[in-house]
């Protein structure tokens, strides 16, 4: 993970500098935008490098949420957002839109960075021998980290491929909320657990017909099951 690219998107200067020196002491590459504007033309020059962004939401000439949508048209990098408001809303919508994370300022830098390291170990490709899981058409290859339903490929973000390997991995068995926090997103999280219904709810849709599958245990969480 050491000499992995970061786009920082922020409008405030201060705020690049402080996130860039926490993130070149792990020897990260830095690049920087000032705005959405600027953030969109760097990602569309350099996306095959950046292995992750860090995206202020409030910024001028383009805000957070734009340079989300456009980046997820065609990108599913990770995204880690950023905002100066912790309402519950904005947070869901973030996940609505395919973040990958959400801090609300003022942040711990050590923190971030933690959680930057967390998401690109996740997101590395593992070195372990080709593995396929394979339920009732809906393909997940772990090597590769594709998703495939019925043979067609099915873009999902980072955190949505996990979660659904994780239902996949326990067919059958009703996982609660607070379990699917401990092992998909792998750290302390402070966030409200209906995050995950925010990425049930997108899973569900782009699987299509297959989305059934997924079922709400009542006063529990999630499980996989097929019939």
């Amino acid at each position: 993970m050491k000499n992995s690219t970061i786009l920082i998107v922020d409008d405030e200067q201060r705020m690049r500098t402080l996130i860039k020196d926490f993130l070149e002491k792990k020897e990260y590459k830095i690049l920087q935008a000032k705005d959405g504007e600027q953030a969109l033309e760097i990602f569309n020059i350099e996306k095959d490098t950046i292995s992750l962004i860090v995206l202020d939401v409030m910024m001028p000439k383009l805000d957070g949420w734009s340079v989300l949508r456009q980046i997820r048209q065609t990108s599913q990098v990770p995204i880690i957002m950023l905002t100066a408001r912790g309402e519950e809303q904005d947070e869901l919508f973030g996940f609505e839109l395919g973040a990958d994370e959400y801090i609300s300022k003022p942040f711990s830098p050590k923190i971030l960075v933690a959680r930057v390291e967390a998401i690109l170990k996740r997101g590395k490709v593992s070195e372990k021998p080709n593995e396929n899981i394979d339920k009732s058409g809906i393909e997940i290859d772990d090597k590769a980290r594709t998703v495939t339903v019925d043979g067609k490929n099915v873009e999902m973000s980072l955190r949505e491929y996990e979660l659904l390997k994780y239902l996949l991995d326990n067919v059958g068995v009703a996982l609660s909320r607070d379990k699917i926090l401990n092992n998909v997103w792998n750290y302390d999280y402070y966030g409200d657990s209906r995050t995950i219904d925010s990425h049930i709810k997108k899973i569900r849709h782009k699987l299509g017909k297959k989305g059934k599958y997924i079922k709400t245990v009542r006063g529990i969480g999630y499980k996989f099951e097929v019939k």
